[in-house]
This record gives C-alpha cells, structure tokens and sequence, in this order.
C-alpha cells in the first residue's frame, strides 16, 4: 500500500515512557473518527446521547468542616445510640413516679358438689362469692428515692450524649482533616510526578545530545517511576480518607465524591481564663459520672428503706344467697422480717456506691490527663507547623529550583537533582503532616475543654 494512503499514529501510555507506531489505511481511519464524532457529540446536528435513567453522573461533594459536624450531629450511629439510651432513661424517670397498682380479686367458695349451686340467676346461685380490692401503700420515702435515682440516671444519660456529641465532634474533625492532608498529598505527588517527567524530557533531551550517559537516564526513570508509585498510593490513601469520613458522617455510599474545601485553620496558642478544676468539672463525661454517683447513693437509701414496711390495705364484699349475707370486710396486712433483713441487698449497694465514686475519681483525673496532653501536643504541633511553613518550606523548594535550573544547563550532576527531588518531595509530605498534626491538636483541645451546662427542664420533663 502506497505511503500517501495510509495514516500512522502513535500510541503511547501516560507518562511516554513506552510508545509504538500504528499504521492505518485511510479507508479505515475515516470510519473511526466517524464512530468516536457520534460517541462524543460532536457531530453537526447531532444530539448528545443521554444516560440511562438509572445511572447518576458522580458529582463532587464538597464539605466545610461545620457542614461535616452538622452531618454527624444527625446522621451519626454512636450519636443515635446515646439519644436511644436518653430516652430509655426518660422512660425509667416515668415508670419510677408510677404509684403501685391494685389488685382485683373475686373468690368463689362453699361449692357443694353434691347438692349443686342451685336454681336461679347465677347471682342466686348458693356459693360464696368474695370480691376483693387490695392496695399496697409503700412507707419509708421509697417513691420519692426512686424517682430521685431515675432523674440522676436521665442526667447520667443526657451527659453521656453530650460527651458522645463531643468525642464525636473531635474524632470528625480529625477525620476530615486526615482528608484535606490526602488531597494535598494527592497534589504534591502529581506536582512531583510532572518535576520527574520534565526532568526525564531535559535528561533525554542532553542524552541525543550526549551530554549524559544512559545510566543516568535510567536512574531518571526510575525515580519517575517511583513517584508514580508513590501516586497511585496516594491515591488510595484518598479513598481511605473519604471512607472513614462517609461513615462518620452516614454518607458511604456517596465516599468517593467527597471533597474537603477547607483549608489549615491557624493553631492559636493555648489559652483559657477558667481554672484547670473548673474545666475538669464542667466536662460532660465528669458530669456523667457525678451523677451516676449520686444515682448509686439514691439506689443505697432506697435499699436501706426496704426495711420499713409497706402496709397492703384490702377491702372486700361478701355475698352468699342461703341466708342472705352481704357483708363488707377491711384488712390490713405487713411483712414479717422472719427470714431476711435485707444486709445482702444494702451491702450490695454500698459496694456499688463506693465504685461509683471511684468511677467519678476516674473520670476527674482522666479529664485532667486528657487536658494536659491535649495542650503539650497543641503547643508541639503547633511550633513544628510554624517551622515548616515560615522557613522549611522554603528552602526546600529553592534548593530543588536551583538544582534543576542548573541540571538543565548542564552545571550539575544526575544525583544531585534527583537528591534535590527527594528532599523536596520528603520536605512537602512532612510539612501537610505537620499541618494536620496541627489541626488535629487543636480539634482535640476543644474537645478537651469543652464544658456542659445541665438542662433542668429536660430532667424534669
């Protein structure tokens, strides 16, 4: 076939390290872009093929981290347990201001198997009929203990979903932050791949000019190699990111679409006006714990008033045909304490009172831990972020820029470059690192000190 007639392309894969010629006729060339022109809807008069009906186009979903905190503050599982256990609790706040029930009883004796019951309407039947109301009466402030110990447990549980609220919120916010560092990683390791590609043009470019030896080619193109490498798990490091933020935040489905538009938040120096035990006290999971405590002492009295006793008060009728008896009755019966007097029960109390004041111990000197730590590693962070943005930084790109400047005009060798490269590539990882190490203690300072005012009217509702 004449070389006039036929059309040749060049095929090559992402990077044009590895190409090939392909020779087509023209004949079968014109066909081709005929089929690509209709597939993409570019022909003239052509109408664009819509999608299926049940395909959606992936769209980005770009998230603020208040929008991120809003998200979980609705759609997050642990949240949605604590709110469940808010309202059992209510429930047991109910059921403990609930009075004992009656008791409705209807006796039949005097039934003479031999000499029947007798004619009649059933009401003239000749048995004894016996109808019966009793009603305990409980002594010894035994409601108003129980009522006392639910509204602690409804305060335990409403604390409990605030410390949940703001564990919650630190631990997204720490999730989101491990996004916003994947897509500048992302980034970097792009800008760093396209460096290595420019730099593997200019090497290629001395070697046809033999300013450069093949073995330094090769030591180019591994290096790019390597970041493309270091590309593709970036990549990856991405959708582990967006993975662990969409299931804080109840949106799996839609992981991969998720994008982090804030940037770094600036990482103020620790600061507050409140004494340290005025922070611990006013934490939520603190509160928690007081009131469970509280909660223990309140379950004790009410064990320790088992010992008084309760007065069931019964009143009754009596009806029995013969001769015509319709008699009323009274009676009252209490408990004889001829077999136990309660020390296992009230014993059992104590000991579950004095854990509950261990467990509020606990909680005091966990928050203080907690705050402490919180503030060593925000300062930490914080200097570390500062040094590589106002001076690491920096340097790090002037030297690579210098380097590649010079390894273009032939002023410096293959490995000092690509030493260059490294450093710079190293440097910029290591900065987002400190960024989001930075962010991330800051998340968890606020969280640290985060405080929580009781709602009254939620307790007494």
């Amino acid at each position: 076939m004449p070389e006039s007639s036929q059309v040749r392309f060049q095929l090559c894969d992402d990077h044009g390290f590895r190409c090939r010629t392909l020779r087509l006729s023209v004949s079968k060339v014109i066909p081709l872009l005929l089929c690509l022109c209709v597939a993409s809807g570019d022909v003239t008069g052509a109408d664009k093929v819509p999608l299926p009906p049940n395909v959606v186009p992936s769209r980005a979903i770009e998230l603020s981290l208040a929008q991120a905190q809003e998200l979980a503050a609705s759609k997050n599982r642990d949240l949605a347990d604590a709110r469940m256990a808010v309202e059992a609790a209510r429930a047991n706040a109910m059921t403990a201001g609930e009075r004992p029930n009656a008791t409705l009883s209807v006796n039949i004796t005097s039934i003479n198997p031999r000499a029947g019951v007798g004619a009649g309407k059933p009401w003239d039947k000749t048995v004894d009929t016996v109808v019966r109301v009793d009603q305990l009466f409980e002594r010894g402030d035994k409601r108003a203990l129980r009522v006392a110990a639910a509204r602690q447990g409804l305060a335990a549980s409403q604390a409990d979903l605030a410390d949940a609220g703001r564990r919650t919120r630190s631990v997204v916010a720490a999730a989101y932050f491990d996004l916003v560092q994947a897509q500048n990683r992302l980034a970097i390791l792009r800008d760093i791949m396209e460096l290595y590609l420019g730099t593997l043009d200019a090497a290629e470019m001395r070697l046809r000019a033999g300013d450069v030896s093949p073995t330094d080619v090769a030591r180019i193109r591994v290096d790019a190699l390597r970041a493309e490498n270091d590309l593709r798990q970036g990549e990856a490091d991405l959708l582990r990111a967006q993975s662990a933020l969409a299931y804080l935040i109840g949106l799996e489905a839609s992981a991969r679409q998720l994008k982090a538009t804030d940037g770094w938040p600036v990482c103020q120096s620790v600061s507050w006006t409140a004494s340290l035990d005025e922070l611990i006290s006013q934490r939520a999971d603190v509160k928690a714990a007081y009131a469970r405590w509280m909660m223990a002492e309140k379950n004790r009295d009410l064990t320790r008033a088992q010992r008084t006793r309760d007065v069931t008060v019964s009143m009754q009728y009596e009806h029995y045909p013969p001769d015509g008896r319709n008699m009323y009755g009274v009676g009252v019966s209490i408990p004889l304490f001829t077999g136990s007097y309660y020390e296992g029960e009230i014993r059992r109390a104590e000991v579950e009172r004095s854990a509950a004041e261990a467990a509020y111990e606990r909680a005091k000197a966990q928050a203080y831990v907690e705050i402490t730590q919180a503030r060593a590693d925000l300062e930490a962070a914080r200097a570390r972020a500062l040094r590589y943005r106002s001076d690491i930084v920096q340097q790090a790109r002037h030297a690579a820029e210098a380097a590649e400047f010079a390894y273009r005009h032939g002023a410096l060798g293959v490995m000092d470059v690509l030493d260059a490269r490294r450093t710079l590539k190293a440097t910029l990882l290591d900065a987002q690192a400190a960024q989001a190490d930075c962010a991330k203690a800051s998340a968890a300072w606020e969280s640290a000190v985060m405080g929580y005012e009781d709602d009254e009217e939620k307790i007494d509702r």
